[in-house]
């Protein structure tokens, strides 16, 4: 055997060695737990619900001034460290002519506390990512259903302990990702449910959203505790504002789910180039080390077959965009600017896009949008989709139907972030996607087009 015939099969040893220890690194994570599935849970109707708030900074607020107009709702408590975002929160539901929710605060674990009574059914937490998975665990392990904000965590280890904990206290557990609840996104599903795209094949999803002005944020805000997080982890982030729809239109945890993905960055450069042009040198910001990759690309393969890309990029200058693409053997959706393009009846239409929504809004817009739509669009958050998944949240509780996202769902969609990273760790190679639903996948139905009475 030559020199050079050794060298690629030494090589080529060495490849399979590392992609086999990268999936024993993400395997060897696995939970045991042998508790009840929560797939499609339902829980006793509630007259009322009755919301406790942890962290009502400018994602939580929001979320307080929605729910003083969504009925069957009693907010009764609401904690957070920072006084005059607590003060505000509290006026916020006076102001609405409700009664003044109790109010907790000092220690990092004041929530603990609220968490202790005995009249709040659910949770609402808001708070940097850090907290999220601990304060969700301790929400269920009190005995209250939990809705969380993105991601719902940041490693494999925590997803798989929220799921554990999910199921072992039957609680439900919901990352709250409201892009699932925007007009086209909900008009795409229904889309793809009426087969207007044929099989599903291909889609994409990303967060492409410029926030390095997020930097100048020092010690309140969201920029204060996420900025450092591209000085932590090379991945995608942020992973789940465009892939939670995808998911959706294409039955992940329901009829398919993720098998493994591989992930690629670009260099980091973005954000210490603008930190050295927004701040003196001697700056906290010009003394981090950024080593997040400006853009990353993930790619998603699933059980049965199908391509997924997800992409993250809050540093350079481009428009927002989401993606939201979904291709089938009969056509594309592809949003940020929409447009369709369709084979139909043969004709090749295809090959030009179609920007002209309205017809497509009027004949296939969801049956939530049209119920709740015009409601939602005058009470705000991000369009109405705000509005539209806690009004949703309150509808599914009062009437003791499941959730249209769930803990696995949650798990599933935040897990990429650490996977990715694991990816890149290992020049790329391939990384295995936990099973949290632990083969309750395969008989799941899909999301139904819901039609609320």
């Amino acid at each position: 055997m030559d020199k050079r015939r050794r060298q690629l099969l030494t090589l080529s040893t060495f490849a399979t060695l590392g992609a086999a220890s990268v999936s024993l690194g993400c395997s060897s994570m696995i939970s045991n737990s042998q508790t009840k599935s929560v797939m499609g849970l339902k829980t006793p109707a509630l007259d009322t619900v009755r919301i406790g708030f942890i962290g009502v900074g400018q994602r939580g607020s929001g979320h307080v001034k929605h729910c003083c107009h969504i009925e069957g709702v009693e907010i009764v408590a609401i904690c957070d460290t920072h006084l005059p975002s607590l003060k505000k929160a509290i006026d916020s539901v006076v102001s609405a002519g409700l009664n003044a929710p109790q109010a907790y605060s000092g220690a990092e674990d004041a929530y603990l506390e609220m968490l202790s009574r005995h009249d709040i059914d659910i949770v609402i937490i808001s708070t940097p990512w850090r907290w999220h998975a601990p304060m969700a665990i301790a929400t269920m392990e009190h005995g209250k259903h939990a809705f969380v904000e993105v991601p719902l965590a940041l490693t494999v280890a925590e997803c798989w302990q929220i799921v554990d904990t999910a199921e072992r206290t039957q609680k439900h557990c919901m990352m709250m990702e409201n892009v699932n609840y925007g007009r086209d996104e909900l008009m795409v599903l229904n889309m793809v449910r009426q087969g207007l795209f044929g099989e599903l094949l291909h889609g994409e999803a990303a967060y492409i959203h410029e926030l390095r002005w997020q930097m100048k944020e020092l010690t309140e805000s969201t920029g204060s505790w996420r900025t450092p997080w591209h000085s932590k982890r090379n991945g995608n982030l942020y992973p789940t504002h465009g892939l939670g729809p995808v998911s959706q239109y294409m039955n992940i945890n329901r009829g398919d789910r993720f098998d493994y993905l591989t992930s690629m960055s670009s260099p980091a450069l973005g954000r210490q180039m603008y930190a050295a042009r927004e701040f003196p040198k001697e700056h906290m910001r010009n003394q981090a080390r950024y080593i997040n990759g400006d853009i990353n690309t993930s790619l998603i393969k699933t059980i049965k077959g199908k391509t997924i890309m997800v992409q993250h990029d809050t540093t350079t200058p481009r428009p927002y965009s989401r993606h939201n693409l979904i291709q089938g053997t009969n056509g594309v959706f592809a949003g940020f600017p929409n447009r369709i393009a369709l084979e139909q009846g043969g004709r090749e239409s295809f090959h030009q896009w179609d920007y002209d929504m309205q017809p497509w809004y009027d004949k296939f817009d969801h049956p939530l949008w049209q119920h709740m739509g015009s409601e939602a669009e005058r009470n705000g958050g991000h369009g109405g989709m705000d509005f539209l998944m806690l009004w949703r949240m309150v509808y599914c509780l009062r009437h003791g139907e499941p959730l249209d996202q769930d803990v696995y769902d949650g798990a599933s969609w935040s897990v990429i972030s650490p996977l990715s990273s694991l990816s890149l760790e290992h020049r790329s190679q391939s990384v295995d996607i936990p099973d949290f639903t632990r083969g309750a996948w395969a008989k799941a139905e899909p999301l139904g087009i819901v039609k609320p009475s």
